[in-house]
């Protein structure tokens, strides 16, 4: 019986409902922050002459940059221009009467400025072994700088070069060798070859003139296309320095070199000697103006400037002529 009822009871109970699915509402993830990247800073205007402050793990400068009158859309050749000691990048602008050439012939000028703080007298330190190298000191700083300069002002970084005077002379050929894949051509104005000079007294020794025994022997890389000018009444650099530079691409180059050399007279009345020396492709790889009667300064330079001599030749209009004329290859891409 008891069976029986509990039979009936399975048969009588009604059956529980099956439980629904449940359905999944998809949930919507929070959308990701988009992290706004930095507008890039404003191309200078044409003709504009602004003041501006590079910072790097090398040290932070102070520059000038010029950007020429004419189309802002131009990707334009960019020259770095190394001041002498005592001078600072203003002055140095005024005395080349580059800015005004830069209007005339479409080129970006910058004008890097040593600080006091770095060198009482405003020298670049060319004759300390860590302002001499690659990846250090002064050289990477500029070289910095000036890839900096080439992305704001949007210049052709296949047509970059650089020039000084004194010691920015000796500075533009350390830079210039230094760094072969940014620089194109070097101007060097009353300066020498740094060699492997390392001290105070070894840097006097040869601006005088005097050979060291840091002077350098043996062959060596393949000095970047050179334009040199240099007074040969100059008491502060000796005239013999320039030279040098000879020297140092005889000691690179393979083959002789063919040299031809014409005299010439300034519209200032200043006698020169141009010697222009080729390698064996027919390239003039160095250009060496010797100014008769000027001293420790910029040839053709203004009056107004401090270190220039009113009376030379051009010397900023015949390195833009030399600069121009070169321009760095495009690196052509091997598919792999």
């Amino acid at each position: 019986m008891s069976a029986a009822l509990a039979m009936h009871g399975v048969l009588t109970t009604p059956a529980k409902p099956k439980p629904k699915p449940k359905i999944k509402v998809p949930t919507r993830k929070p959308a990701a922050k988009r992290i706004a990247k930095p507008a890039p800073a404003a191309r200078p205007l044409p003709g504009s002459f602004t003041d501006g402050l590079f910072e790097s793990k090398h040290g932070a400068i102070r520059y000038k940059l010029y950007t020429p009158t004419g189309s802002a859309r131009r990707r334009m050749p960019i020259v770095v221009m190394l001041h002498g000691c005592s001078q600072s990048a203003g002055d140095f602008a005024t005395g080349t009467g580059m800015n005004q050439l830069a209007d005339e012939r479409g080129v970006i000028m910058l004008y890097p400025e040593q600080s006091r703080s770095a060198n009482m007298a405003r020298c670049w330190n060319w004759h300390r072994p860590g302002d001499q190298l690659r990846g250090k000191g002064e050289p990477a700083l500029i070289a910095g700088l000036t890839r900096h300069a080439i992305a704001l002002s949007r210049a052709d970084p296949t047509r970059v070069y650089i020039a000084g005077i004194s010691a920015g002379g000796v500075a533009a050929a350390i830079i210039g060798q230094a760094y072969p894949e940014l620089f194109v051509a070097v101007g060097i104005h009353s300066a020498l070859t740094r060699g492997d000079v390392s001290t105070v007294s070894g840097a006097l020794a040869a601006m005088r003139g005097r050979p060291t025994s840091e002077a350098p022997t043996g062959r060596t890389p393949r000095p970047r296309p050179t334009i040199v000018f240099h007074g040969d009444a100059d008491t502060v650099v000796h005239p013999s320095n320039a030279d040098g530079f000879r020297s140092l691409l005889e000691r690179s180059t393979h083959g002789p070199l063919v040299s031809r050399s014409e005299q010439g007279m300034s519209e200032g009345g200043r006698a020169f000697t141009r010697t222009e020396h080729r390698d064996g492709k027919g390239d003039v790889m160095l250009e060496n103006w010797t100014i008769h009667g000027s001293s420790h300064a910029w040839s053709g330079g203004a009056r107004v400037g401090s270190y220039t001599d009113p009376a030379g030749p051009d010397a900023s209009r015949a390195m833009l002529r030399f600069f121009l004329a070169r321009r760095r290859k495009p690196v052509r891409k091997v598919a792999s």
